[in-house]
């Protein structure tokens, strides 16, 4: 599939055959929400990437040698920032680009991507929640939505 931009609108090639989608919240819901397309298996990679990160560190940060060393724990802070920030983006982007905004974020994976985020958000609100590890690793639930959509 390739991108053509034609006066205002995106233009989609695929095999041969081409859709044309009136506005960018069209594009971006046929990348976010429809893996058949190259550009949104991408996203699925990189998506399962960004939460395997994510779940690995939540572990790792658990474990005794490093939760003691300031270094590790400052590689942890940084790896749980910029994924955070990477979910939130992505759950505020289904939400923008979903038909029916509030079907998404009453479902089950809209719920799930933001319970997975709120941990972070309520531990810069209050920090002595920041012990929220066990419900951060939610974002494991996140890898079903992409497998499901494979």
């Amino acid at each position: 599939m390739s991108w053509v931009h034609v006066s205002g609108t995106h233009k989609f090639t695929k095999f041969g055959s081409t859709m044309r989608t009136t506005n960018l919240r069209d594009s971006f819901y046929t990348v976010i929400f429809e893996a058949n397309t190259p550009v949104g298996k991408a996203f699925d990679v990189a998506l399962f990437g960004t939460i395997g990160v994510s779940i690995i560190a939540i572990m790792l940060e658990s474990v005794p040698r490093f939760a003691s060393n300031a270094a590790a724990q400052n590689w942890f802070t940084g790896i749980e920032i910029i994924t955070t920030i990477l979910f939130s983006i992505e759950y505020l982007l289904r939400l923008w680009c979903s038909p029916k905004p509030t079907h998404y974020a009453r479902s089950f994976y809209g719920l799930i991507d933001l319970v997975s985020t709120l941990p972070f958000y309520l531990a810069l609100l209050f920090p002595a929640t920041s012990t929220f590890a066990i419900i951060r690793t939610l974002r494991l639930l996140r890898i079903f939505r992409v497998l499901k959509l494979s």
